[in-house]
C-alpha cells in the first residue's frame, strides 16, 4: 500500500475483538477519514427509497443488520433459499452504501469498518484489506467487561452477532467473511490489545 497516493483501509472484524476501535485509532494515527455508522447517515441523505428505512434500521441495537437476519432466518424457516429472492430494502441499501464508499474512497484515503469493505475494493490496487480475529474465550471476557454483562449472555452475543455478519456478507458478496484469502492481513488480537494491534498493523503498513 502505497501512502504517498490515495489509499483504503479495509477493516472486518469477529464481533468482540476491538475491531472498530482498531479502525478508528488506525485512522486517527493515519490522519484519514473513518467510514462506518456515518455511511448510513449519507445514504439516508442522498438515497431517498431507503431513507425511512435506514433510520429505523441505524436506529436499532446492538446492530442494523439484525433486520437482514431475521428476514432471512425467517425466510430459510419456511423455503429453501435458492439465493435468488432478497430483501429488497437490504439490498439497495447495500447497494447504496457501497456507492457512498466507493465515493468518498475516491476523493480522499480512508479506514472503512465492516460494510464488507474487502469486496467493495476487492480491485482496488492502493488497498490494504485486514480481518481481526481472537479465540471465544477472550472476546467473552472482552465483550463481559464492556457491557457488565455474564459471559454466558456475551457468549450469545457473539454467536448472533458473527452469524449475522456471516450470512450477511455471504449473501451479498458471494464469499466466506473468514476465508483468509480474502485479506492481506489476518491478526489475532489475544495478546495485543487494541493499542498493540494498531502498533503492529502501523508497523506493517510502514
Amino acid at each position: 500500500m502505497n501512502r504517498e497516493e490515495k489509499f483504503v483501509i479495509t477493516i472486518s472484524r469477529q464481533f468482540g475483538t476491538g475491531g472498530h476501535e482498531i479502525g478508528a485509532e488506525l485512522a486517527r494515527r493515519l490522519n484519514v477519514k473513518l467510514l462506518d455508522k456515518q455511511i448510513l447517515n449519507e445514504v439516508a441523505r442522498k438515497i431517498c427509497v431507503v431513507e425511512d428505512a435506514v433510520e429505523k434500521i441505524e436506529s436499532r441495537n446492538p446492530l442494523w443488520r439484525d433486520d437482514f437476519t431475521n428476514f432471512y432466518r425467517q425466510y430459510m424457516a419456511g423455503a429453501e433459499y435458492n439465493g435468488m429472492e432478497l430483501d429488497q430494502t437490504s439490498h439497495k441499501l447495500f447497494d447504496a452504501q457501497a456507492q457512498v464508499i466507493r465515493q468518498i474512497a475516491s476523493q480522499e484515503s480512508c479506514v472503512i469498518v465492516g460494510r464488507c469493505g474487502f469486496h467493495i475494493f476487492r480491485n482496488h490496487a492502493n488497498t490494504l484489506k485486514i480481518f481481526i480475529h481472537a479465540d471465544v474465550d477472550c472476546r467473552k471476557q472482552r465483550i463481559a467487561r464492556k457491557y457488565d454483562i455474564s459471559e454466558s449472555d456475551a457468549a450469545a452475543m457473539i454467536v448472533d452477532n458473527d452469524y449475522s455478519r456471516e450470512l450477511y456478507t455471504k449473501t451479498f458478496t458471494g464469499s466466506d467473511w473468514q476465508d483468509a484469502r480474502n485479506y492481506d492481513i489476518t491478526l489475532n488480537v489475544r495478546k495485543f490489545g487494541v493499542n498493540g494491534a494498531v502498533d503492529f498493523l502501523m508497523k506493517s503498513i510502514e
